[in-house]
């Protein structure tokens, strides 16, 4: 089974994405399930949970904002405020949920977590592969890290539009994918986003924050 544990919705202050039409491209590119993970919200992953089946499985959560970087929270079922790191890793264990760094030690972003030694005791995994890494180094970088401290590899393809939806994800056997994800028994897959994608979401973080100064 296929899950991308990274996509954008809507609700994303650079996301355009309907919740319901994520899912209907994700199923007929034999996605199983989906984590859908928007910044500061999990109102799309909530949303998106309305057409949850049987043979497609939608993971509520949430890319939260901390002052060290963003923190992934899965399996939430209330939201997680922006907030300083020690209490955005308690809300979210405090929900049972799973802690993914994504995107770490990628220095074109300004939001890009670096985990140390000492982080290693709240994180459940690292993203070992995202789809929006312009550099491999910073991917590779990050499954060492995780290889190296034992932590599980997860993968997602940060996707802000439909072509990008399931271009990473990890592969299980199991269909307890939580279980999967804290055992570590997940294998990852992905491939790189076209430039035109980031510069897509420049352009449309810029028409928003015009907008809204009126």
């Amino acid at each position: 089974m296929k899950y991308d544990l990274h996509i954008h919705s809507k609700y994303s202050s650079d996301g355009i994405l309907e919740p319901e039409k994520i899912i209907k491209i994700a199923t007929k590119r034999g996605l199983s399930g989906i984590a859908i993970i928007d910044h500061n919200t999990i109102k799309g992953g909530l949303e998106a949970k309305k057409y949850e089946t049987e043979d497609f499985k939608i993971i509520v959560g949430s890319e939260i904002s901390t002052e060290r970087g963003e923190i992934i929270g899965l399996f939430l079922e209330g939201e997680v405020k922006p907030t300083d790191v020690q209490e955005v890793i308690s809300e979210i264990k405090e929900q049972n949920g799973i802690i993914i760094i994504p995107h770490p030690f990628d220095e074109l972003r300004h939001s890009a977590f670096h985990p140390t030694v000492e982080d290693e005791k709240f994180i459940d995994g690292i993203e070992g592969f995202n789809s929006r890494c312009v550099f491999q180094k910073y991917n590779k970088k990050a499954v060492e890290f995780a290889s190296k401290h034992n932590l599980t590899i997860a993968a997602g393809s940060d996707a802000h539009f439909s072509n990008e939806i399931g271009n990473a994800g990890i592969i299980t056997e199991t269909e307890d994918i939580r279980e999967a994800l804290m055992k570590n028994e997940v294998k990852i897959f992905g491939k790189r986003s076209s430039l035109v994608n980031h510069i897509g979401t420049k352009v449309l973080k810029t028409w928003r924050k015009a907008v809204k100064r009126g």
